[in-house]
């Protein structure tokens, strides 16, 4: 397995048919019954239950999902670190080996999950920047000598953070996604204007800019105030409250979801997906949605 020498959301947007990326594995194991840790999250279920992620991988591709995502939300080196495990290689290794089995020599592509160093949420952050730099460094490049066909730093929200991994993709040629996340104020967690988040993103040539984990009233609000000149796509929030982070109910359905999916296939998404709250139903009425 390789990195990517071409640009598929490139080629998505040319040719108007855009990629599927799969849905949610943490909040999915979460409803499942599997339990999650508070700085690893889904982590652990990799190594005592690693026939379940397959399952949900396989049941993504099955129902037409063209990139599935590695559980490695939350295997990154501070992360791990919080929980005292020094050691971070072997769950990256385990959770990249996880995908590779799933895919079964399938055309389909490998995302990388590459997450903020902290709670995806959290405003005011602990950990030097220097810190920020070589957890982000480290675990983007495990994944990448692992064999991930590109990495997708999703759920962004500080502009620093933002710089950090794009230059270093961008620097060392390794194809990337980046998916930011905002509030209902079209503003980052660090304070930054969603436009300022863009504009830095734009000059380190990503694959493709994405939003993720957002209601959709606050995407559709994002929507009609951004311009919209680049590779994108969205996989938005279906039902993860960021402020009870333990509740998970649906609060968007699957039929919502696919009205949501016909509304921006208008605009030409290179890829889309939905976030936490949702299933393979999910993906399979995109892929209805997609092919109509």
């Amino acid at each position: 397995m390789n990195l990517l020498q071409t640009n598929p959301f490139e080629t998505a947007r040319i040719q108007k048919r855009s990629l599927i990326i799969d849905g949610a594995m943490g909040s999915l194991l979460q409803q499942k019954g599997y339990n999650s840790a508070e700085s690893t999250w889904m982590t652990m279920v990799n190594e005592t239950y690693p026939d379940a992620v397959i399952k949900i991988h396989k049941n993504y591709i099955k129902v037409g999902a063209d990139i599935i995502t590695t559980n490695t939300f939350r295997t990154n080196p501070a992360a791990l670190e919080r929980e005292g495990i020094t050691d971070f290689e072997k769950y990256v290794i385990n959770a990249v080996n996880i995908s590779k089995r799933a895919i079964e020599n399938k055309s389909i592509l490998i995302a990388g999950s590459n997450a903020p160093a902290e709670d995806c949420y959290q405003k005011e952050r602990t950990i030097s920047l220097n810190k920020l730099q070589v957890n982000h460094h480290n675990h983007i490049d495990l994944l990448v000598n692992r064999g991930v066909h590109f990495i997708l730093n999703e759920t962004f929200s500080h502009l620093d953070e933002i710089d950090v991994v794009c230059k270093y993709c961008s620097d060392n040629k390794i194809p990337y996604v980046i998916s930011l996340y905002f509030t209902e104020e079209l503003l980052l967690l660090s304070g930054e204007s969603l436009d300022e988040g863009l504009n830095i993103v734009q000059e380190h040539n990503p694959m493709a800019i994405g939003f993720n984990c957002i209601a959709p009233e606050h995407f559709d609000r994002a929507m009609e105030q951004t311009d919209i000149n680049f590779n994108w796509g969205f996989y938005l929030n279906c039902g993860f409250d960021e402020h009870n982070p333990v509740k998970m109910e649906c609060a968007v359905t699957s039929d919502d979801y696919s009205e949501i999916v016909k509304k921006y296939l208008k605009i030409n998404p290179s890829f889309i997906g939905a976030c936490c709250g949702s299933s393979p139903e999910y993906i399979k009425g995109i892929k209805k949605v997609i092919d109509e």
